[in-house]
């Protein structure tokens, strides 16, 4: 059964097709043709800035010409992230998608629901023909998930709405008036290449399993990490006996909390059988220890092949001992919203590149500027103390919630009438663009909506379907409301 056959059929047919487009972050350039492409066939205003991002501009039904005009906004990049044994080119090849009993998959891969949903939800209402709304203009950002880039660089003179429907929320129901900054820090360690000795025990650590998931909206789930349990280990046989490292990589994107991890190491010939007694050991407190949260889990060792090269003992001993003491998780959670995180850090993601380096992406949080820098420079201290190079990146603002929001309100009360249930309206623990829109345009009255979603930004990306359904109904009867 094709996800075209679902209702309302019109928002699925485009998300079918969002799903044929090859559009990571960064490499949109087919989206933004399709984009092009659908506004000059719909005979729609469309333009696109010098970074990419497209406005298609619908005018108003009649009898709703002197209404506020309204900004539909989504970002039409996606993360990209597979299985270890899915065979995916996320450059070339389309996703995947479909029906699981209540939802929507992909298969082996991310499903871009994240924002793709809200970029279908955009061009079928400017497809139609039969609903009611005041002026629109649709945007659609590049390079949300690895830099708001699309949103940093969008032209003040762009948009001339008043209202802003961001639709990159992912729970029916709940709508945000707010959203965290971020910022990331990067490290690198500089190693020497050193041949690896003759006569050890050659092995390779494996953690995976986990479900990993949005490093914002799923960071207070108590998930594992893989890279801060494969070091756990690995921390655990360096007190123990002298252990080599020859390779190490473990997560992906900084805005995903780290499903896999692995490292081939040697230890002494005589450890052998130590060692596998403390990996046993070891996996069964850690799938003890995450049997609600992450009950996935797993931990594994099996022999190899010698490897030529190691990293110097020097640099392995700093390396391990810093990931050990790195924050990850949430920080502090917030006063004024209870049960809300307001400050969290992920250590995202450790690859060796080249030159002889060693990378560690990690990434931070918060609704409160200074604590964001203190996460950053908590991180950084950890690092520079270890001897390795931290930097920062430009960072991007919060948004500061408004609780007399017009726009919340209207979108909370078509909620409860159309539904029969109070809608919640909060702020979330992720990135969204509208903090970037309010400095370019600080007139603007906005809200985050979406339909339910859950394990984005991983292979286990779901959408409900008929939380989708109800999305498209409020939505539409917003812009006949507003």
């Amino acid at each position: 059964m094709s996800i075209r056959t679902l209702q309302p059929e019109r928002l699925w047919k485009e998300f079918y097709e969002i799903c044929q487009i090859p559009h990571p972050s960064k490499k949109e350039e087919k989206m933004i043709a399709y984009l092009q492409e659908f506004g000059k066939r719909h005979n729609l205003e469309t333009r696109t800035d010098a970074a990419g991002n497209v406005l298609i501009c619908k005018p108003a039904t009649p009898g709703y010409e002197n209404r506020k005009k309204v900004i539909l906004q989504s970002h039409m990049d996606m993360v990209c992230e597979k299985n270890n044994d899915t065979q995916h080119n996320f450059d070339t090849d389309p996703i995947q998608p479909y029906i699981d009993g209540e939802w929507v998959k992909a298969k082996g891969t991310t499903l871009g629901a994240d924002n793709g949903i809200g970029m279908a939800t955009e061009l079928a209402i400017l497809a139609s023909n039969d609903l009611k709304h005041p002026a629109l203009e649709c945007l659609f950002t590049v390079d949300e998930e690895t830099g708001l880039t699309g949103a940093f660089a969008i032209d003040p003179q762009l948009l001339k709405g008043e209202v802003l429907l961001n639709l990159d929320s992912e729970d029916d129901g709940e709508f945000f008036i707010g959203c965290a900054g971020g910022i990331d820090t990067t490290v690198t360690f500089d190693y020497k290449e050193e041949a690896m000795p003759e006569g050890l025990f050659y092995f390779t650590i494996t953690v995976n399993g986990l479900q990993g998931g949005h490093s914002g909206g799923d960071i207070h789930s108590n998930r594992g990490n893989a890279n801060k349990i494969l070091n756990r280990f690995m921390w655990q046989i360096a007190k123990a006996t002298d252990l080599k490292v020859a390779s190490i990589t473990g997560g992906n994107l900084r805005n995903a909390i780290a499903r896999e991890a692995s490292a081939v190491c040697a230890v002494p010939a005589d450890f052998k059988h130590e060692l596998t007694v403390r990996a046993n050991t070891f996996a069964a407190e850690i799938e003890a220890e995450f049997a609600i949260s992450d009950a996935g889990v797993k931990v594994a060792i099996d022999s190899c092949e010698r490897p030529a090269t190691m990293i110097d003992a020097d640099t392995t001993h700093r390396l391990i001992y810093s990931l050990y003491a790195c924050p990850h998780g949430v920080l502090r959670m917030s006063d004024d919203m209870p049960g809300l995180v307001e400050t969290s850090t992920n250590l995202a993601a450790v690859k060796m590149i080249e030159n002889n380096q060693i990378l560690i992406t990690t990434s931070q949080r918060s609704s409160t500027e200074s604590s964001k820098k203190d996460a950053a420079y908590m991180v950084e201290s950890v690092f520079v103390l270890a001897g390795a190079k931290a930097t920062h990146g430009d960072g991007y603002p919060g948004w500061k919630p408004n609780p007399k929001s017009p726009i919340a309100n209207v979108v909370a009360e078509t909620y409860e009438k159309l539904f029969g249930k109070k809608a919640k309206i909060t702020a979330i623990h992720a990135g969204l663009e509208c903090g970037l829109f309010l400095e370019k345009y600080p007139h603007l009255d906005m809200v985050s909506v979406g339909p339910t979603m859950r394990g984005v930004h991983s292979p286990d990306e779901r959408l409900h379907i008929g939380d989708t359904e109800k999305f498209w109904t409020l939505i539409t009867h917003v812009l006949e409301n507003i």
